[in-house]
């Protein structure tokens, strides 16, 4: 069983930058795809940046201030957020799937609250 623990979330101010990172505790080099989502209150999860293959697909929200990467060395996948707005303060979680086994994984999510 994989466990996802996502990191780095925390207060910044419009126009900060956060990294956010997600730690597996095993391999992701078998992951068929990973991604991030976000919920904010009030409102329904959704997909934030995801990589289905080595190509990233984003939300149209985010598009050009946020990018994704793996690090399949480290076991680790990130996103990097800069331009931060008050708009994308939410709750980050990490998610990976697991096609061979056909497995859902979700991290417990990071506070990402965007303030001045």
């Amino acid at each position: 069983q994989v466990q996802l623990v996502e990191s780095g979330g925390g207060l910044v101010q419009p126009g900060g930058s956060l990294r956010l990172s997600c730690a597996a505790s095993g391999s992701i080099f078998s992951f068929n795809a990973m991604g991030w989502y976000r919920q904010a209150p009030g409102k329904e999860r959704e997909s934030v940046a995801f990589m289905p293959s080595d190509i990233a697909n984003y939300a149209d929200s985010v598009k050009g201030r946020f990018t994704i990467s793996r690090d399949n060395a480290k076991n680790t996948l990130y996103l990097q957020m800069n331009s931060l707005n008050p708009e994308d303060t939410a709750v980050y979680y990490c998610y990976a799937f697991d096609g061979r086994n056909n497995r859902h994984y979700w991290g417990h999510g990071t506070q990402v609250t965007v303030s001045s």
